[in-house]
């Protein structure tokens, strides 16, 4: 693998990512072991429905270990000490309005890494339309995102760790 991508992210990413492992790595494979221990009890694995789809969820699990093993691997923490809030940047948390809805609230949203993002809960990629958009504005600034609907103007209200 000499073309690894480095992949950028929080410290709590970071954490999120070793527990699911954990996770998966302990009680989820014991899950699956007692599944296929009941679907092989049952005979017969040349029809044996239950022996197939526990062997299914098994390499869905170990698919799963190793892209997060490899994340893991290949994270780089970003130091919030670091980070400038004098402009949008990965990390920092980006108060916005919608400029193109009468109706609009003020948003806030953190700028994470893909493997984080969660706009439901706050967390904005930094390769999304609107994420891409924001890195590098002030507050003040408008910037337009090019999203799946529709442009929208965004005005930067607030910067803040």
């Amino acid at each position: 693998m000499a073309d690894t991508k480095r992949l950028v992210v929080t410290r709590e990413g970071l954490q999120k990512m070793k527990e699911e492992l954990e996770y998966k790595e302990t009680t989820e494979k014991m899950r699956i072991a007692e599944q296929l221990k009941v679907a092989i009890s049952y005979g017969d694995l040349s029809e044996n429905a239950e022996y197939d789809a526990a062997k299914n969820d098994q390499a869905s699990l170990e698919q799963r270990i190793n892209e997060l093993k490899a994340m893991i691997e290949n994270a780089v923490v970003v130091d919030e000490s670091k980070i400038n809030t004098d402009a949008v940047n990965f990390g920092t948390r980006v108060t916005i309005i919608d400029l193109d809805d009468e109706d609009a609230e003020e948003e806030a949203y953190t700028i994470v890494g893909t493997s984080e993002s969660d706009p439901a809960n706050g967390k904005l990629s930094n390769e999304s339309p609107v994420g891409a958009a924001l890195i590098g504005a002030h507050v003040g600034d408008v910037v337009f995102a090019a999203t799946p609907g529709g442009a929208r103007r965004l005005r930067v209200v607030n910067i803040a760790l």
